[in-house]
């Protein structure tokens, strides 16, 4: 099966897409030390058929024949996610394929928030993630502009003024100066909610996201109640996660990737948009630290 031009670092005329579209998804909201963890693939709407193809394939040759969450990680999930995710970093690798991570360390307590801010926290900072996640504003321009798809796994269930209040903000991303400045244009009928089911890369992604959650929340020490060691299930999940970490340093280049800090870019913050995974752990403006939730 062949791709088409990869998602090259050199911004030569082939390297400009003209869209991209935007999966995103979110874990589990609190945490014994991290909480609202938010996560994104982003990929060139040249590649995106392609790469869907490319993980459904690997999926059928693994023997996968439902749907691929991080819930379902067990002994028997086990090998067969792992050959399903190392195609997915391979896309990474190959530069079709690029993921980001957001997280809040619990030790930084937002202060001065008002009621309204406390209720709408998780659009607040679903709409932080979308706007600064992926560095739309260091893409490369294409003389045509730069159409963005946005697809949201099921969002929780709010009001509905709720929902369209963050709807309106997502659209309006394009006016963002930095944004619009690359030609962006997003419209209202590209912000979807889809099922995950329909799309393999959402469902490599829920696994990513769902180790690090785990990892980070120390839940790879957990025993059952009464018991002195831990379940099998724990224990396939902790070597799942040791596996998508070696799988992060090897796609990053980085050996000594920290998973709990935001992921520093040697070459400045222009040179983010190219790297193929990234963490970025979300600190508030105003906060008191609080030691209470430290590891």
């Amino acid at each position: 099966m062949g791709f088409s031009e990869p998602f090259s670092k050199d911004l030569n005329v082939k390297s400009i897409e003209k869209e991209y579209v935007i999966f995103c998804d979110e874990s589990e909201q609190k945490g014994k030390h991290y909480s609202n963890f938010f996560g994104g693939v982003i990929v060139p709407g040249s590649v995106w058929e392609s790469s869907e193809t490319r993980l459904r394939m690997a999926a059928r040759e693994a023997d996968i024949q439902s749907e691929v969450k991080w819930s379902k990680v067990g002994p028997r999930e086990l090998p067969v996610y792992s050959e399903l995710l190392k195609t997915f970093f391979t896309l990474m690798a190959e530069e079709n394929v690029r993921m980001r991570v957001m997280f809040r360390h619990n030790v930084h307590q937002p202060v001065y928030l008002s009621p309204e801010h406390i209720r709408s926290e998780y659009f607040i900072l679903y709409y932080q993630f979308l706007k600064h996640g992926f560095d739309l504003q260091h893409m490369p321009v294409h003389p045509d502009g730069v159409r963005l798809r946005i697809y949201l796994d099921q969002l929780p269930d709010q009001t509905l003024e709720k929902k369209t209040q963050f709807r309106g903000y997502v659209s309006a991303l394009d006016r963002v100066p930095g944004i619009r400045r690359k030609g962006v244009v997003i419209h209202d009928e590209d912000i979807t909610e889809v099922d995950s089911k329909r799309h393999m890369l959402m469902q490599c992604m829920d696994v990513v996201l769902g180790s690090i959650h785990f990892r980070l929340n120390d839940k790879h020490k957990a025993k059952p109640a009464g018991q002195r060691n831990r379940g099998k299930r724990t224990i396939a999940k902790e070597k799942l996660y040791k596996f998508i970490l070696k799988e992060i340093k090897r796609v990053s280049g980085k050996p000594g990737f920290n998973i709990g800090i935001s992921t520093g870019v040697a070459d400045g913050r222009e040179a983010r948009w190219g790297q193929p995974y990234l963490h970025w752990c979300f600190k508030p403006a105003n906060f008191k630290y609080d030691d209470s939730f430290e590891k």
